[in-house]
């Protein structure tokens, strides 16, 4: 399992690496405040490997929520490109984007993001229900997965008497019931204590790991490194690799 970091200067219409799951190229991002131009990413590029687990390290307001939400189509960059597997998603349309969201992508959130009512069973299964397969199945993958989280009799509670660390339990099964290819986690532990944070993570990491799935985690927790494949760091709108804490990549010479 490996990643590669791309230079900058790689044309943003590059054929794109078969054995890559995300690839992005040359992405930016940028506002207009009060007449001024304001970049919050600058030309990013990256190559993202199946299976691996990356973070994304910065303070608040660095921009790792908005490039997780540029590689998740929630946002649209600027300029430049994001691929996942064969598809271009900086060229479809919105309901092209949703349907590929509903199909292939699973976020777990910070504030979990739970439907307030429908019950946990509920909650879990809708994104298998929004793809329009078997309720039947759906259900079946639900209390699975709602027993290896430990919620199994949890099912018919609704998200208001749960914890805040059992909600994010929740999100988590939600976030993987319909086996998707890739799962974006902003910040998922900032709303808990330090503790049940480092429970919600282990758990989190072991199904991911399990079932093979590729994770983009943006945190601004340090205690996460030790625990990725790759680490990058965002800093004054450019992504840097973390050397230190990267053992597996290498990048790519221009």
């Amino acid at each position: 399992m490996s990643i590669n970091a791309h230079p900058a200067n790689m044309s943003p219409t590059a054929s794109p690496n078969s054995d890559s799951l995300v690839r992005l190229r040359n992405l930016t991002r940028s506002y207009e405040e009060a007449g001024n131009t304001r970049t919050i990413l600058d030309a990013v590029s990256m190559d993202v490997r199946e299976g691996a687990f990356v973070v994304l390290l910065g303070k608040s307001g660095s921009g790792k929520s908005t490039l997780l939400n540029l590689i998740g189509g929630i946002d649209k960059a600027t300029s430049g490109d994001v691929w996942i597997q064969n598809t271009r998603l900086t060229t479809l349309s919105e309901r092209d984007l949703t349907l590929f969201r509903r199909d292939h992508i699973g976020f777990v959130f910070q504030f979990f993001n739970l439907i307030p009512t429908l019950t946990v069973l509920e909650n879990v299964s809708l994104p298998y229900e929004l793809r329009g397969l078997s309720r039947r199945d759906g259900e079946r993958a639900t209390r699975t997965l709602l027993e290896r989280v430990g919620l199994a009799d949890r099912a018919n509670a609704y998200p208001d008497r749960l914890s805040g660390g059992e909600q994010q339990r929740v999100a988590i099964a939600r976030a993987l019931v319909h086996q998707p290819l890739l799962v974006l986690a902003d910040e998922p532990t900032g709303n808990l204590d330090e503790d049940t944070g480092k429970t919600v993570l282990k758990l989190l990491l072991e199904l991911t790991r399990e079932s093979g799935k590729t994770l983009i985690m943006a945190t601004h927790s340090a205690d996460v490194v030790t625990y990725a494949d790759v680490v990058y760091r965002i800093h004054e709108g450019k992504l840097q690799l973390d050397p230190h804490a990267s053992p597996e990549i290498q990048p790519v010479r221009p």
